[in-house]
């Protein structure tokens, strides 16, 4: 390990933040977000434990802030993608299914947002401070209106509210998806040695879309029902 010399400048203290979250970025490609401990991504940032929490309250505070910059690049991307995909000359079911489609493609090809998102809940929100969790809370809102804003411009037949539901639901989605569809070596172990269990490994990505192309399905009939 280097010996460690402290940030003094704001450009340093941003470079060594960003040095961390690199740190933590690259071991996701390597390994599941639970199994990143702080004493690993410390070591693996050539910096003590004690100095990465200078710069981090925790390394769940690293994962969040992981979590946020990968979704906003991820929507970004699917932003680009959605233009392409979607004709806005085409029917309400049509350009439903290209978005479902595009949502689910999009995703799929970004494991480490998904694997992050299935334990934003349940392990990345604990273990952070009241004042972490609602600068986190903040920064998802602003995504997630983002994101149905995009919605509606592609499916404008959803109207504002469900456009948000919507949004909020592939988040959901997506975090439960990506759990069922990473089985450990045991299950792995009895799917192979009993095919008629098959079907309880869903593939990730047409799971996911097939999910979204029924609520899309559902909610515009909802609206036109009322």
């Amino acid at each position: 390990m280097t010996s460690f010399k402290r940030a003094r400048s704001e450009e340093q203290r941003v470079e060594r933040r960003r040095q961390i979250l690199d740190t933590a970025a690259a071991m996701l490609a390597e390994m599941p977000a639970s199994q990143i401990s702080l004493n690993a991504l410390s070591r693996r940032a050539c910096l003590a434990k004690s100095n990465v929490l200078r710069y981090f309250e925790s390394r769940e505070a690293v994962l969040l802030e992981l979590l946020t910059r990968a979704a906003w690049e991820r929507l970004a991307a699917m932003t680009q993608a959605l233009e392409q995909a979607v004709d806005p000359g085409k029917g309400p079911r049509e350009r439903g299914d290209r978005l479902a489609a595009t949502i689910a493609d999009s995703l799929a090809a970004d494991p480490q947002l998904c694997d992050l998102v299935s334990v934003q809940a349940s392990v990345l929100e604990h273990n952070v401070s009241p004042a972490l969790a609602a600068e986190h809370k903040h920064e998802t809102h602003k995504l997630v209106e983002r994101f149905s804003a995009i919605v509606f411009t592609h499916m404008p037949e959803l109207g504002p509210q469900d456009a948000a539901w919507f949004a909020r639901a592939v988040v959901m989605e997506v975090g439960t998806m990506w759990i069922y569809s990473q089985p450990s070596a045991a299950v792995l172990a009895a799917y192979a040695a009993n095919p008629e269990l098959a079907a309880l490994q869903p593939d990730f990505a047409s799971s996911l879309r097939e999910t979204l192309e029924v609520l899309l399905a559902g909610l515009l009939a909802r609206g036109k029902a009322h």
